[in-house]
């Protein structure tokens, strides 16, 4: 437990003291209001010479008009960021972000304003008025001028026992001050969930926002996983086949380091773009990836082996479909420099005109009948498949030929047929 003490005079209960203060301070333009409509209510009376009952009308009338203008859109939010600060209520969702949906969100969060400042001009009024008073009782027995006053003979303190009671009355007021500023404001803490809490639109649209973050965090993830695991693949072969030849082919050597060169180079490149947008929470929509007018650099990377076949114009492709069709080669290389044993691998890029697609087939042979696929792996061709779903395409991959000793990727992409999704 706290101790008194702390509860009262506490940074929460002082916080929380705050926002009673700010609740009052945005009050007095429609108690100036409700001031004005009182005033012409009983024939034209000063505004602020009435007594307690003209104060409380005016407090009365100015409570609906707090409760209409909060119907605007950056009444929640205001209001969330300042419950946040100053009730101390964490930010783990329990009060929701953005305006108010809906008719049930809109009339709690009028709840909520108008109940915040109606106790805020409460506790307000008390802290300007109750304070000096206090200090005044407890001042009076130790001053002459003070008992001599017309204040002390009207309120009857004139008699010495009641002026030196002034000293724990005025600090029993004091605490009750204290008392009431600290009990208002945990009851707003703990009405602020409820009030200010997620309706079950708000609870959708977070949900959506979560997911729409997530794909894009899949994107991104798979972005990588098919640039820098082509890329270490590449550059494996590369490295352990110029090493096999090392004192008997230099030329192959030499084409071997370049190609390692331009793999890792171009791999750095996209790897630091998309590390970027991982840092810095951003998706702009189109994700960094290169396109086919980029294969040529790709194949150089992978080596001799790998003999590519372009039939069309691939400037005709769209770009969604394009750099789509760029990471589906790239990962079929990848397959491929793992199973194929150094045998030649054949990749060959069709434009069909009468059915308006893009057609991608590589082939590599299965030395062997090696398995295809390792304990656990498999992950790049469900991008394939992936990819091509989402574009509206087919892909297919397995076994082929007449013993099926040749492994084949198939993929056929519409080119008018994108979906948002394929960026």
């Amino acid at each position: 437990m706290r101790p008194p003490l702390s509860s009262l005079l506490g940074r929460r209960a002082r916080l929380r003291w705050v926002h009673l203060i700010l609740g009052g301070a945005l009050f007095m333009p429609y108690w100036l209001v409700g001031s004005v409509v009182v005033a012409w209510l009983f024939g034209g009376q000063a505004m602020f010479g009435g007594g307690l009952s003209t104060q409380f009308g005016a407090y009365a009338v100015g409570l609906p008009l707090a409760a209409i203008t909060s119907l605007f859109p950056l009444t929640r939010p205001m209001s969330v960021a300042a419950a946040r600060a100053l009730c101390g209520i964490a930010d783990d969702g329990r009060l929701a972000d953005g305006p108010a949906r809906g008719r049930s969100a809109k009339a709690r969060t009028a709840g909520w304003f108008t109940l915040h400042l109606g106790v805020g001009a409460l506790v307000s009024g008390a802290t300007l008025a109750l304070p000096p008073f206090a200090v005044t009782v407890m001042a009076l027995p130790l001053s002459p001028s003070l008992q001599k006053s017309e204040l002390t003979a009207y309120w009857g303190l004139h008699r010495p026992w009641v002026q030196w009671a002034g000293l724990p009355a005025g600090l029993l007021m004091l605490l009750a001050l204290a008392a009431v500023a600290a009990g208002a404001g945990a009851f707003l803490a703990r009405q602020a969930p409820r009030l200010l809490g997620p309706s079950p639109a708000d609870r959708l649209a977070a949900a959506e926002r979560r997911a729409a973050e997530l794909a894009v965090r899949n994107r991104l993830a798979r972005e990588l996983h098919d640039s820098v695991g082509h890329a270490l693949s590449a550059v494996t072969l590369q490295a352990s086949a110029a090493r096999r030849v090392l004192d008997t082919d230099v030329e192959f050597v030499r084409e071997a380091l370049a190609a390692i060169e331009e793999t890792t180079r171009r791999t750095v490149g996209e790897l630091d773009t998309v590390l970027g947008l991982l840092r810095d929470g951003e998706d702009d929509g189109e994700l960094p990836a290169p396109r086919l007018d980029a294969l040529d650099a790709l194949v150089r990377g992978a080596g001799r082996h790998v003999e590519l076949t372009v039939a069309g114009a691939l400037d005709r492709v769209p770009d969604a479909v394009s750099r789509e069709a760029y990471r589906i080669v790239q990962e079929g290389l990848t397959n491929a420099a793992r199973h194929a044993g150094g045998e030649r691998v054949s990749a060959r890029i069709a434009l069909d005109d009468d059915e308006d697609e893009l057609e991608i087939v590589m082939e590599n042979p299965l030395p062997g009948r090696a398995p295809v696929t390792r304990p656990g792996g498999g992950r790049g061709l469900r991008g394939v498949g992936e990819r091509a779903r989402l574009l509206g395409g087919t892909s297919s991959a397995g076994p082929a030929g007449p013993s099926g000793e040749v492994w084949r990727l198939a993929v056929r992409l519409p080119l008018g047929r994108t979906t948002g999704g394929a960026r």
